[in-house]
């Protein structure tokens, strides 16, 4: 597994062409957040009375971007509204006429993060806005650092430019010709996340998502749809789609139909698959809860229309544990189904996530998740140990357990882990499959990418020998031949 990855990117050599340059780290622990560091933050309209900053030249704005794909998501965004307003993306603090970051708050340990990096972007250059979700605390921001110069709440785009133009003059004329239709990406040109919704329904009670981005708002499916179908056309191969709670996608709106290439499609999770299986790039799933409904996404992925992988963050798997976590969707036949689904698609790939150490969590409910990870042949799984959340529901439960037994707990549910995964890698050997080029790696000739059970950063890579002919983003034939806990080694079929 691979330990959080904080990335400084540099951005002079890609950005205009919609990417950037990609990090990549191979270190073990037990769950990755995607923290690239783009440098960018989030803010609340709190401002000082200062007058903005006229620099000489085309005013250079940093990004400090932390947590998950949708925070990424939203940082290009940002950087897509700055670019068409001519302002330059600064690849570090030294070179920025201001810094804005781009800050996580779903766990206390990303909070502590957050906060040490609007430290260290002050610290750096002095200027600096926050966004994201802790901007949603913005006195708690204030408090820690109250020398930044505003704070904006999660995806709140408008309020985040308000800020830059009241402390970064804009210049006279705007550099629209230099954004791609695209957007700006801050991931490799060969993939995308596609974010399909904000906010979440959901109440679960350890979890604070609503209350930092509030209830589920879907995006109308030909938008989504369209925007993928641009993603492909400029050399997308592969789109990860992202949401908090994907398989709710148009609950909101009443499953809305829409027309889309003079076809109908409504907003909900079957129709959004069917039409991202027209385009021809590899459709990765994540972030889906284990509605009845999503039965029916199944069979698009015996045809190929998309990818055989599933992210489904179980989160654990008693009964007792699970009512008190107040998740959604019916836990039960869940190992019925799972095993349905990997008859039905032979070679099928499940990711998920799980908390330890939960308040009134027992040994007994703790063995039933292991027994579960077991009989369901978990294929990748994060763990969390549990945090005691700031403003999470579950902060009031009683039977809140010792560190050590969540340490125990934890290094049980990895050990299992490492071992269902190393088996499942073996079970690869011999196997000839589908590659996507991420890029070079270590060894002469060798060049690294996944295979379809494997999303970018958070799961294994495959060592692929004698192949630096090929490019990124490249979908090639190879034979595996060895594997490893995670990952996998191949050569070109």
């Amino acid at each position: 597994m691979r330990t959080p990855v904080l990335a400084r990117l540099n951005f002079e050599s890609s950005l205009l062409a919609g990417g950037v340059e990609h990090v990549r780290s191979r270190s073990t622990a037990a769950f990755l957040f995607i923290r690239p560091l783009v440098m960018a933050r989030r803010m609340s309209m709190i401002t000082e009375n200062k007058p903005p900053v006229q620099p000489t030249t085309q005013p250079k704005v940093g990004i400090v971007s932390l947590g998950c794909p949708k925070a990424l998501v939203d940082s290009e965004r940002i950087i897509t509204r700055l670019r068409a307003e001519g302002y330059a993306i600064a690849p570090d603090y030294q070179g920025a006429d201001l810094v804005l970051v781009n800050t996580c708050g779903f766990l206390d340990s990303a909070r502590d993060e957050s906060l040490e990096a609007i430290g260290e972007a002050i610290e750096a250059n002095g200027k600096v806005i926050v966004t994201g979700c802790l901007g949603a605390e913005p006195e708690v921001i204030q408090k820690a650092h109250p020398k930044v110069l505003a704070v904006t709440g999660p995806h709140q785009y408008e309020q985040v430019m308000d800020a830059v133009h009241t402390h970064l003059t804009p210049p006279p004329n705007a550099f629209a010709d230099l954004v791609p239709e695209t957007g700006m990406r801050l991931t490799p040109r060969h993939y995308a996340y596609l974010k399909i919704s904000e906010g979440c329904n959901n109440r679960c009670s350890f979890c604070i998502i609503p209350k930092l981005r509030g209830d589920l708002v879907s995006r109308p499916i030909h938008h989504v749809l369209t925007e993928a179908e641009r993603l492909v056309k400029a050399g997308v191969n592969e789109l990860l789609v992202i949401s908090q709670d994907t398989s709710a996608y148009g609950l909101d709106v009443k499953y809305a139909p829409q027309m889309w290439r003079g076809e109908e499609y409504e907003t909900r999770f079957l129709d959004l698959a069917k039409g991202l299986g027209e385009l021809g790039a590899w459709v990765r799933m994540h972030y889906v809860y284990p509605y009845p409904h999503v039965d029916k996404v199944i069979p698009l992925m015996a045809e190929g229309k998309i990818l055989p992988y599933l992210d489904i963050p179980f989160q654990h798997a008693s009964a007792n544990v699970l009512k008190q976590m107040k998740r959604p969707a019916k836990q039960d036949r869940v190992l019925e189904r799972i095993q349905q689904w990997r008859r039905d698609v032979p070679g099928m790939t499940i990711r998920s996530t799980f908390i330890v150490g939960f308040p009134g969590e027992t040994e007994e409910d703790f063995e039933i998740l292991l027994d579960f990870i077991r009989e369901a042949k978990i294929d990748r799984a994060g763990c969390f140990k549990y945090e005691n959340v700031e403003h999470a529901e579950s902060r009031l439960l009683d039977g809140h357990l010792p560190e050590e037994v969540k340490e125990e707990r934890w290094h049980r549910f990895m050990s299992l882990q490492a071992e269902i995964s190393s088996e499942r890698a073996a079970a690869q050997i011999g196997t000839t499959q589908d590659i996507i080029i991420d890029g070079p790696g270590e060894e002469p000739g060798e060049m690294l990418g996944r295979s379809k059970a494997d999303a970018p950063e958070i799961d294994g890579v495959v060592y692929l020998a004698n192949a630096s002919h090929l490019k990124q983003g490249d979908i090639v034939s190879a034979r595996i031949n060895d594997a490893d806990e995670y990952d996998l080694f191949a050569d070109l079929a």
